[in-house]
């Protein structure tokens, strides 16, 4: 990265749909902080396609936490089971009720993977939008059927806020 590219100077003119602000009356030395620390952590740091290098916008990729079953949307899961139900010990337990089977193979078998897009605004804020997905560790080795959407929960703003700054390394 080019010293302009690590330490953009042009805000955002307005929060764009889809972002999460995690801060209001942010600074630009507080982006700065979040963008240092992930490169420091070893993630990867790009700027978003059509953006120019100056502007205050960039995405974090790389970073895994294992053991997230947490964070699965068991009720989303639910609805699609209902349309087309696919035999699975820990899915039949799941649909009976009891989620920690399901819980306990993708802990075994997955890691969530969380990118986000990360901004500052002109008005300061610190907003950013997450991308939450679920890949298994080995492909192939968890026995849940393929095609199965694993997808993650909403989170909180505290909670989002707080991923990030692990994924930047600065909490």
């Amino acid at each position: 990265m080019t010293a302009s590219a690590e330490r953009p100077t042009r805000p955002l003119a307005i929060k764009p749909g889809g972002y999460v602000e995690l801060a209001r009356y942010s600074s630009l030395s507080r982006f700065w902080a979040l963008l240092g620390g992930a490169v420091r952590a070893g993630r990867n740091i790009s700027t978003v396609r059509g953006d120019l290098p100056e502007v205050c916008r960039r995405r974090i990729t790389g970073y895994t936490l294992p053991n997230a079953s947490i964070f699965l949307d068991t009720s989303r899961l639910l609805k699609e089971l209902e349309d087309g139900f696919e035999a699975h010990p820990a899915l039949v337990d799941l649909l009976s009720g009891d989620p920690f089977p399901l819980r306990a193979e993708l802990n075994a078998h997955f890691e969530l993977r969380a990118d986000f897009v990360i901004a500052f605004t002109a008005r300061r804020d610190l907003i950013a939008r997450p991308e939450f997905r679920f890949t298994p560790i080995v492909q192939g080795l968890s026995s849940l059927p393929d095609g199965l959407p694993l997808d993650a929960r909403r989170l909180g703003r505290d909670e989002l806020h707080l991923l990030l700054q692990r994924a930047c390394g600065v909490a």
